[in-house]
């Protein structure tokens, strides 16, 4: 009788898929890229097959790998549903996430997520990174994942993200010698750096939108009204980074905070995987 398949195995080869990358799968599993490259290696000699094409900047599923990641997650979950009959009820928990961060990938990253574990339930709240720390602080949250702010203590550094000036190709950002700047709301940390900066580099500046969140600056974006501070992975689709050729102030990387007192294992895997979706989309 040939030996099982090592189901960690099966689980590492869905995430690295999944995900495009060794690293992430190995954040996702709180493990170490060698680790998740050995696994891999030794179910690829089990199955006698080339599961991934490895390259310096790119994981890619294989022919033989397509085939079989299909099976691989028919496998996975019914290991999963095994799993739950033996369980009580289902885990659950609360995050905060900044609307900064959660960007139009998000609806793969909730799939990434439910896929390393149907039976954890997400309330998942959006909001600015200063709503969601207060909801945190008042206990209404069990994690957050916000954008690290002056007055914060404490929280774990998960990735740094770049800021830019975004526009729509062909738009005419300026007035006259006056730059037309699409802003968030008072309360937005990156609305006050992005004047601040140009305030420092003496660029003339007229607000000409406030939006209240990411989909409303981004949409006056698109609609060539202006140009904005924004993170590049919430910048939409067909924006561009005009900072240089407008001679405006460079800006800052933006680092991103997880906080959380999650205790029970699995819903800090669960936490962990959304976390490592979110720097892999």
């Amino acid at each position: 009788m040939e030996r099982p398949l090592d189901l960690d195995a099966i689980q590492a080869f869905i995430l690295v898929a999944d995900m495009q990358s060794f690293t992430r799968a190995a954040e996702a599993l709180e493990s170490t890229q060698s680790a998740i490259s050995l696994k891999l290696k030794k179910l690829e000699q089990r199955l006698a097959r080339r599961l991934l094409e490895r390259t310096p900047r790119l994981v890619r599923l294989s022919a033989e790998g397509q085939q079989f990641l299909p099976a691989a997650r028919e496998l996975l979950a019914a290991h999963d549903r095994a799993l739950d009959r033996l369980e009580q009820g289902t885990a659950r928990f609360s995050v905060g996430i900044s609307d900064h961060v959660a960007n139009s990938g998000f609806a793969k990253v909730l799939a990434q997520v439910n896929g390393y574990d149907p039976g954890v339930v997400i309330e998942v709240r959006i909001a600015s990174s200063r709503d969601v720390m207060q909801q945190y602080e008042r206990g209404e949250l069990d994690a957050a994942i916000v954008r690290r702010e002056p007055q914060d203590q404490g929280g774990e550094l998960v990735m740094e993200e770049r800021l830019g000036w975004f526009a729509a190709p062909h738009s005419n950002c300026w007035a006259g010698k006056t730059l037309r700047v699409a802003t968030f709301s008072t309360s937005c940390r990156v609305r006050e750096l992005a004047v601040r900066r140009l305030d420092d580099a003496g660029i003339p500046w007229i607000e000409v939108f406030v939006g209240g969140g990411i989909h409303a600056v981004g949409a006056a974006v698109s609609a060539g009204l202006a140009v904005s501070a924004m993170l590049y992975r919430t910048a939409p689709a067909g924006a561009i980074d005009v900072g240089a050729q407008m001679g405006l102030p460079l800006l800052p990387l933006a680092q991103v905070m997880l906080h959380s007192r999650l205790k029970e294992a699995r819903t800090r895997e669960a936490l962990r995987t959304l976390v490592a979706a979110l720097k892999a989309a």
